[in-house]
């Protein structure tokens, strides 16, 4: 029975499919109250809303900062000149570069919500089973994969005049200059604005899927009707 029962799933149709794979994961008498068409729209309102709520919580003064999953660090390459100019009491200059790194990104999230509640919009219903099948990482590898390149484009200015604005890459040189005998402080390649860009994104895409799942688990707190109709096991 049970190998008749996963033929029909791999021969079914995309929608089918997407219906079958909510039955797997919820009691039978609940997944029958909706439909292919109900659960595709409530993982898109739930994208949405786990977009919308990331934005929220990092675009804001210490929205990076002072959240420890997301809090951009020292890159590797300013770890030894950091560790030593504050045993020589001067720490301050450290603590001014992390929080001038994080500040450059608090000042882009913002500018990514329109793309991710377009990526959102125009998921695919066999976008949207890889997702309900995967795992707890399935939403940030989904928003990643559709907007991490446009967006690198969109926060790289943004990042750019932000570090400008506090002098981000003179606080960087300040630090990593002070012991230059490191090779590794000479990398040509290296772009703090780059850096923060990327680690900027990363901490958006985390906190998107934890906010996800937050919704999928306790949607009667969202108030969606479709939610709770849904995910509501």
């Amino acid at each position: 029975m049970q190998r008749r029962h996963a033929l029909r799933l791999t021969l079914a149709p995309l929608p089918t499919l997407l219906t079958a794979t909510w039955w797997l994961a919820a009691p039978t008498a609940h997944a029958s109250l909706f439909s292919e068409a109900d659960a595709s729209a409530a993982l898109k309102t739930a994208l949405e809303r786990g977009a919308q709520a990331a934005v929220g919580l990092l675009g804001k003064t210490d929205g990076y900062l002072q959240n420890p999953k997301v809090a951009i660090a020292l890159p590797r390459n300013a770890e030894k000149a950091a560790t030593a100019l504050r045993a020589v009491g001067q720490g301050q200059k450290v603590d001014d570069l992390v929080t001038a790194m994080n500040r450059a990104a608090e000042a882009a999230a913002p500018k990514a919500l329109d793309l991710l509640l377009q990526a959102a919009r125009q998921m695919s219903v066999e976008d949207a089973v890889q997702i309900v099948k995967g795992d707890d990482t399935a939403v940030t590898r989904y928003f990643a994969g559709k907007t991490r390149e446009p967006l690198t484009t969109a926060f790289k200015p943004i990042v750019t005049q932000a570090t400008q604005d506090v002098s981000l890459a003179r606080k960087y040189n300040a630090v990593v200059g002070k012991v230059s005998s490191f090779s590794m402080f000479q990398d040509k390649d290296f772009s703090i604005e780059s850096y923060v860009t990327g680690k900027a994104l990363d901490g958006l895409y985390l906190v998107i899927g934890e906010e996800e799942k937050k919704i999928r688990q306790d949607p009667v707190a969202t108030g969606s009707a479709l939610l709770k109709k849904v995910f509501g096991l």
